[in-house]
């Protein structure tokens, strides 16, 4: 996973396009532009209407660039714009299914999804908010002017950070999940893109919760006071969430597009995890007296030493797939375990040899401890529904027959 990309002096300007990814962002998808006007007039007031569409373009405008201090304003734009659209799925306006909105995919462009329902609207909000929250986190783990640096120093506070939007990511998909996907009726629900399958939803989260923990180990390893019962648990906790997060995506349709790079990239980090895992939980049991503790250590190493290459494998398979990433430098934990594993499982073999061949009925994999997780997603709710949602206040003028001539006419 460490090497870098290869590139001679003609590739050299396309090659250094290709984007560096530290935290996966799955399924972003844009709005396009809805006839927000044309849907609700004469049926909310005029400056209402406005502000609907004009809270929605503004969005439109953001997401064609989500780099660096872009991203703040696109999250900013979403949070500003969901108090009016909540206004829309209120039963008492009659106004569920009045709007036709639009939305693409940013990686499968000619992929577009029209749906005429306010409660779309919101999943794809909320959606998006998420995956704004998990771009921000990966933008702080690779610092301007790293990413093709060949190695990756991120501050203690970025990664903080990073931790606290991958919570949040993991929020708003939980808020998805159970909130929102209950209030889209089944025949829309059959329709909806494969990035809003419950599973991949779910699978997304526990990824979020995953990486949430890779940092927090990384962070374990940089810190002197950290005891190995520490880093072996949160190792054991990260493969619990990848492992749940490849389950979860196995169940869904992802053999194209971005969906079977998703689930490369889950494959990927479960095979780090577990590597990690085995790793910390050879270490401690190697402090045994017993020789069975030191065969098991050395089963340990041996298994995280096959997992490293590989995770190596897999970090290749992920990269080269459409759309190509870049290779990542090493970082966090897996700087230090790429180091480290190799040359501890060498040595500790060699050591525990004359034990291995006396006892190879014993040379079994033990199990890894199972621990309660301690990440959890934030809890989200929606917004209070904005104030010019208040009818009592409204004031909507008649349309003349002239008016309703002319939309009849624009519509044929």
């Amino acid at each position: 996973m460490g090497c870098a990309w290869s590139l001679n002096s003609d590739a050299t300007a396309k090659a250094c396009n290709i984007p560096e990814v530290a935290v996966f962002v799955p399924s972003l998808r844009f709005p396009v532009q809805s006839d927000v006007h044309k849907a609700v007039k004469g049926l909310i007031p005029l400056d209402l209407a406005d502000k609907l569409s004009r809270l929605r373009n503004h969005i439109v405008f953001m997401a064609r660039d989500t780099g660096g201090s872009a991203i703040k304003e696109l999250s900013q734009a979403l949070h500003e714009y969901l108090p009016y659209v909540i206004g829309l799925t209120k039963k008492d306006h009659g106004l569920q299914e009045m709007i036709e909105f639009k939305w693409k995919h940013a990686e499968e462009k000619r992929q577009e999804v029209c749906v005429a329902n306010s409660w779309f609207e919101v999943l794809s909000v909320v959606h998006m908010m998420a995956m704004v929250s998990l771009a921000e986190s990966n933008l702080l783990l690779i610092p301007k002017g790293q990413a093709t640096s060949g190695e990756r120093v991120v501050s203690t506070d970025n990664k903080r950070e990073a931790v606290n939007l991958l919570l949040k990511a993991a929020g708003y998909l939980k808020f998805c999940l159970e909130e929102v996907l209950v209030y889209i009726p089944a025949d829309i629900k059959r329709r909806l893109p494969r990035d809003f399958h419950e599973g991949v939803l779910e699978s997304i989260s526990l990824q979020a919760l995953g990486q949430g923990t890779e940092i927090q180990l990384g962070l374990a390893v940089e810190c002197p006071n950290a005891t190995l019962s520490v880093k072996r648990r949160l190792a054991c906790e990260q493969l619990t969430f990848f492992s749940q997060a490849h389950y979860c995506l196995s169940g869904c349709d992802v053999n194209q597009g971005y969906g079977k790079k998703h689930l490369l990239f889950i494959k990927w980090k479960y095979l780090e995890a577990k590597a990690a895992a085995y790793y910390f939980n050879g270490l401690i049991l190697d402090k045994g007296t017993e020789p069975l503790s030191h065969i098991n250590a050395v089963n340990c190493f041996i298994a995280a030493d096959e997992l490293l290459c590989n995770s190596k494998k897999a970090c290749l398979s992920f990269c080269v797939a459409s759309p190509v990433k870049r290779i990542p430098p090493l970082w966090g934990s897996m700087k230090y375990l790429y180091h480290r594993i190799p040359k501890v499982a060498s040595r500790k073999s060699q050591m525990y040899r004359y034990l291995l061949e006396e006892e190879k009925a014993l040379q079994v994999l033990p199990d890894l401890p199972e621990f309660q997780l301690s990440l959890r997603p934030d809890d989200y709710t929606l917004p209070e529904i904005h104030s010019a949602w208040d009818s009592d206040n409204w004031n909507i003028p008649n349309h003349t027959l002239k008016e309703h001539l002319k939309d009849y006419e624009d519509e044929s």
